[in-house]
């Protein structure tokens, strides 16, 4: 406990309660005074009051929502799917990369999760709860721990007057102690990485503020890579009267997972004094046969501050001694003595603090995970690293603060748009993500230089391996026609993953998988991957990414048509942002070789790649024949970033070439699919094919996003640019749902939905954030804008599913892939507006100019 006096409240008066607009609906319950809005909040981001419930719910889309038509259409898709699910589950014992039978219902409770990139994360949720969990990176857990909270007691005078659990649940455990606090009392904000849980505590003239903060700082390829959190507590003393505050974290060793059950998990205390600071804590060790792990929970003790524990008590009891101890005189007993090792391997321990912060820690994997560069493998590493955050955290906060105040601070931005870019970052370390030391026996470590690619060992070994999943349910690493959209945040944030996960791609790429099995939409067999083209994922966490190739097996990737085009486009823009000048003379030939791989999908010779009259492209649910506006625009802009890597690699003779190609392409392009106000969405002549699609100009966004696409560099006439843009605007946006949901995926000219698949009639919020940065790029901000906001006001405020957002969700009723990489694309939305504010032009950086000399090439 700690000595907390009364304050000069004076300063209080002007402290204004800010709620962002568009908020004030999940702020209408708060009933606390003005005086409580909390210490150090940001004024923007995304706020709710405890006492909140969404009104809406919505349940996954299940084979229920699937039309008769399409059942018959695909019942040999489904036969062939649940032979495969019941012997990966059933026999192997496996996680299913998609698990159409087990879809993740609607849990409208999450918050900001903790930890870095690679080492797990733990989500504590905006009511208080600890309820999502992925220590096992890739693998989730989705249980609320109900002995998993924050305890206040308040003592006046040498007597306790209050004691409460800061947790608005009423649980059937742990009865002797105080639940139900007052939701109306209590609000919370988050901008990730960090959240703000504000408490005024009734009748005692205290508010309390909890500060989250996890180290997401860009460019930082260290402590970014810790798996650590830090709670700073502040405590406001309104009362005119001097008072004791204690700060009980009770945190149990173990998610009430299978795993509990198994026994043997023990606690002990541990104190590290070092650098004239003493760090106290526990350390939870859970001893699984597979994968065990341990975490810590510590304080920092100084002068005016005690820091006790307990290392075990029975959660599953009344939890009447632990309550009792803390309630007698605000202090745990810290008993003295060996560790203890509790009968069903679950254990509490409590600390007391004001306003002294509490760190979280935990370590996985020792032998692999990225921290362990700093930190040691010898799975010791928790006391260290519990020292070190909270020496730390304050450095962390500043270069936070420093990374997100020009935006923060930008009146031109909406203050939606100030939440949506900072927390959708969530996913970059809750994705599954995996971010490993390169090991000496890894096939990489040679493969890289026999296939030239002359960095990839340097990269590997400096920044590690990086991965993460298409989805909390979809089961599949780097999954490259997604990471497509979602590349920009690593590309403009941690840019040296981006190439990393390009490098370990091109490897990926010049390999080959022999062997051969069956694609469960068509039931033929074809090999597992194909030489000199991308794979749809590096693999899955049941099994070894990086070596065991395209988890995903609906569709043999092998003949879609987007991958490799978005190989080449992403290359040209990680070379765009970084003028890695090495990274780009490695990628040259391998660019080259999937092109090559490409021309074959020209079946006419007219410059222009056809579709193959199935869904094969990202949109795995939506047949595309012939030309189509899709795919033909990433090819031809693939084929212009051709022509600019030739120039500056010197290589006239490809870049005359693939200039003539592009000459071609482009007027077919033209000829095939524009229709006078947008591209249709194919040239097939089917009841669909001239509907409007959201993200007909996929190519163009990459292009601009470069700057490319407009003058000696253009591909797609301005004015046609323009004239889709506003189409889908007056149609897909604010034709839908009266512009309130973002922009639908295709829209009949009648202005209906296109329902000829499951998902033309959805909306994808990364394609909608794609699609307001394109609008943003041709000079429709406000286009822009409108756009994405409908998508945010959507999942973040009207259907609660803050930091799960999904893939898709439909008018009414359903969504689909909670938790998903694709919205990451909203920093495309950020790179179009900061090279709008900087005025750059869109010409080419390098070939506008003749004095810049080419890259030299090496042999």
């Amino acid at each position: 406990p700690g000595s907390c006096r009364p304050k000069n409240t004076g300063r209080l008066q002007f402290v204004h309660f800010l709620s962002p607009p568009g908020a004030p609906e999940l702020m209408r319950a708060f009933e606390g005074s003005a005086a409580a809005a909390g210490r150090g909040l940001p004024r923007w981001g995304w706020r709710l009051c405890l006492a909140h419930r969404f009104a809406e719910r919505r349940k996954p889309y299940q084979a229920s929502d699937v039309s008769a038509a399409d059942a018959v259409k695909h019942l040999g898709l489904a036969l062939r799917y649940f032979r495969w699910w019941y012997r990966k589950t059933r026999v192997e014992k496996k996680h299913p990369f998609i698990n159409l039978f087990n879809s993740q219902p609607l849990r409208q409770i999450y918050g900001c999760p903790l930890g870095g990139f690679g080492g797990g994360t733990i989500t504590r949720g905006w009511r208080g709860d600890f309820c999502r969990w992925q220590l096992n990176p890739g693998l989730y857990h989705y249980k609320t721990v109900i002995a998993d909270q924050f305890t206040v007691c308040l003592r006046r005078k040498g007597q306790t007057v209050y004691q409460q659990v800061l947790s608005i649940e009423k649980p059937s455990r742990l009865q002797e102690w105080n639940w139900g606090f007052c939701g109306h009392y209590a609000f919370y904000h988050a901008l990730y990485p960090r959240a703000w849980a504000v408490y005024q505590l009734p009748g005692q003239d205290v508010v309390l503020t909890c500060r989250q903060v996890s180290p997401i700082i860009p460019h930082d390829y260290q402590d970014t890579s810790l798996p650590v959190g830090a709670f700073l507590w502040d405590v406001e003393n309104q009362s005119g009267e001097d008072m004791e505050v204690s700060l009980m974290f009770t945190f149990q060793n173990g998610t009430e997972s299978k795993g509990d059950r198994s026994g043997g998990h023990w606690n002990e205390p541990f104190c590290l004094e070092k650098d004239g600071r003493c760090v106290r804590g526990v350390l939870l060790h859970h001893c699984l046969p597979v994968n065990p792990y341990t975490l810590a929970i510590s304080a920092r003790e100084k002068a005016g501050t005690t820091v006790t524990h307990l290392t075990t008590f029975n959660p599953a009891g009344t939890g009447q001694g632990v309550w009792q101890d803390l309630l007698a005189d605000g202090k745990l007993a810290s008993p003295p003595g060996e560790p203890q090792a509790p009968q069903e391997g679950v254990a509490q321990r409590g600390q007391g603090g004001s306003k002294r912060p509490g760190a979280l820690t935990c370590k996985e994997l020792p032998s692999l995970v990225r921290y362990t560069r700093f930190f040691g493998s010898r799975g010791d590493a928790c006391p260290a690293l519990s020292h070190y955050t909270l020496s730390c955290y304050q450095a962390w906060e500043e270069k936070i603060e420093a990374w997100q105040r020009p935006i923060l601070e930008n009146s031109d931005l909406p203050p939606w748009y100030k939440s949506a870019i900072f927390n959708e970052l969530y996913f970059l370390a809750d994705g599954g993500t995996l971010w490993v030391e390169l090991q000496p026996e890894d096939p990489a470590a040679a493969l890289g230089a026999s296939l030239g690619l002359s960095q990839h060992l340097a990269v590997l070994k400096e920044y590690g391996r990086f991965a993460y999943l298409e989805g909390q349910e979809y089961l599949m690493y780097n999954t490259y026609d997604v990471h497509f959209y979602a590349s920009f945040a690593l590309a403009m944030l941690w840019p040296k993953l981006e190439l990393s996960l390009q490098y370990d791609m091109a490897a990926a790429i010049l390999s080959e998988d022999t062997r051969l099995r069956m694609y469960l939409m068509s039931g033929q067999t074809a090999q597992v991957k194909l030489r000199n083209v991308v794979p749809h994922d590096i693999g899955e966490p049941d099994d070894e990414p990086w070596q065991h190739l395209n988890a995903y097996l609906i569709h043999d990737t092998a003949a879609w048509k987007d991958l490799n085009l978005k190989f080449v486009l992403q290359v040209y823009r990680d070379y765009y942002l970084t003028k890695d000048s090495a990274y780009l003379r490695d990628m040259w030939p391998v660019c080259q070789a999937v092109m090559e791989s490409e021309l074959k999908f020209d079946k006419d010779g007219d410059g222009l790649i056809e579709n193959s009259g199935f869904a094969d492209q990202t949109y795995d649910a939506w047949v595309v024949t012939g030309a189509s506006s899709y795919c033909g625009s990433l090819w031809l802009a693939a084929l212009s970033m051709m022509c600019q890597m030739a120039q500056l690699l010197g290589e006239e003779d490809a870049r005359q070439t693939y200039s003539a190609i592009l000459a071609k392409g482009t007027a077919a392009f033209e000829k095939l699919l524009w229709n006078g106000k947008y591209y249709n969405y194919d040239s097939s002549n089917s009841t669909s094919s001239d509907s409007i699609m959201s993200d007909q100009l996929a190519g163009q966004w990459f292009l601009r996003a470069c700057g490319l696409g407009e003058g000696k560099s253009e591909v797609f006439p301005q004015s046609h640019v323009l004239s889709a843009l506003k189409t889908i605007f007056e149609r897909n946006v604010m034709g839908f749902s009266q512009g309130t949901m973002g922009a639908v995926n295709g829209m009949r000219p009648s202005g209906v939905p296109d329902r000829s698949s499951v998902q033309s009639d959805e909306v994808w919020v990364g394609v909608v954030y794609a699609l307001a940065a394109t609008m943003i790029q041709e000079g429709l901000v406000q286009e822009g804008f409108r756009t994405a906001e409908g998508c945010y006001r959507t999942v973040w405020e009207r259907l609660g599913m803050a930091f799960q957002t999904p893939e898709a969700y439909c008018q009414r009723r359903v969504y689909r892939s909670l938790a998903y990489m694709r919205p990451l694309s909203i920093w495309s939305m950020q790179l179009a507006l900061e090279r709008r504010a900087a005025g750059e032009t869109r010409a080419p950086p390098a070939s506008s100019e003749a004095s810049d000399p080419p890259i030299a090439v090496s042999p």
